[in-house]
C-alpha cells in the first residue's frame, strides 16, 4: 500500500493552484517543498505563501512562532492573544485554514484520497492530479459546492519539525535576518492594529 506526501496550495477560494504528489508518506514536509522550488513551483515576486509548523520560516514561506499557541483549537472559548507572537499565530492559522479546508473537501469528495492506495506511485500521483484538477473545475463551475461544509476539521499540522536538511538540492530555506525581521514587524503592526 502506498500512502504519499502532497505539497499543495490553494487560493482563498480552496481552488488548488498548486499540487506536488509522489514523496513517500513520511517524507519531511520541509524536504518536499525544496524538490518542489527545484522544480517548476515559484513563490511570485513580493508575495508569499502561509506554511504550518512543519516548515521554517523562510523567504517567500510565513510560518508560525515556535512555542506559541498556533492551532485553531486553542483559540476557543473566546481566548484571546497576548502578545503580538499570539496574535500573528492566531491570524495565520485562521488565514491558513483555508488550505486544511481544501485538502478536507478533496478526500470528501473522492473516496479513493482517503486512504492509501494499492496503486503503482505513478498511476496513484496521477489519481491526486486528477482529483485536484475536478475538484477546482466543481469550485470554478459551481456557485454553491455541495460538498463544502463549514464544519470540516482543521487537520493536525506537524508540529514543529526541526528538518535539519536547510539547504538541499541547490535550494536554501534558512530563516535570514531580513525575513525574520519582517514576520516581527509584520506580527506588530497586526497586533497594534488589533489593539487600537
Amino acid at each position: 500500500m502506498i500512502a504519499t506526501n502532497v505539497l499543495g496550495v490553494c487560493n482563498t477560494q480552496m481552488q488548488f493552484i498548486y499540487v506536488s504528489p509522489g514523496w513517500e508518506g513520511s517524507v519531511a514536509d520541509g524536504r518536499v517543498l525544496r524538490d518542489a522550488l527545484t522544480r517548476r513551483f515559484r513563490v511570485p515576486q513580493g508575495c508569499y505563501y502561509l506554511v504550518d509548523g512543519g516548515y521554517g520560516n523562510c523567504e517567500g514561506f510565513l510560518a508560525p512562532y515556535r512555542g506559541q499557541m498556533y492551532h485553531l483549537s486553542e483559540w476557543q472559548n473566546n481566548r484571546q492573544p497576548h502578545n503580538a507572537r499570539e496574535y500573528f499565530n492566531m491570524k495565520l492559522s485562521q488565514a491558513r485554514n483555508v488550505i486544511e479546508r481544501g485538502f478536507g473537501l478533496l478526500k470528501n469528495r473522492w473516496a479513493i484520497l482517503r486512504s492509501g492506495s494499492w496503486y503503482s506511485i505513478r498511476v496513484t500521483c496521477k489519481i491526486i492530479m486528477t482529483c485536484a484538477l475536478l475538484h477546482n473545475f466543481i469550485r470554478r463551475e459551481h456557485d454553491i459546492d455541495p460538498m463544502e461544509d463549514n464544519d470540516i476539521e482543521e487537520e493536525e499540522d506537524v508540529d514543529e519539525e526541526e528538518d535539519a536538511e536547510v539547504h538541499w538540492g541547490g535550494v536554501d530555506l534558512r530563516p535570514t535576518e531580513a525575513w525574520t525581521a519582517f514576520r516581527e514587524d509584520l506580527a506588530t503592526e497586526m497586533y497594534t492594529v488589533w489593539q487600537s
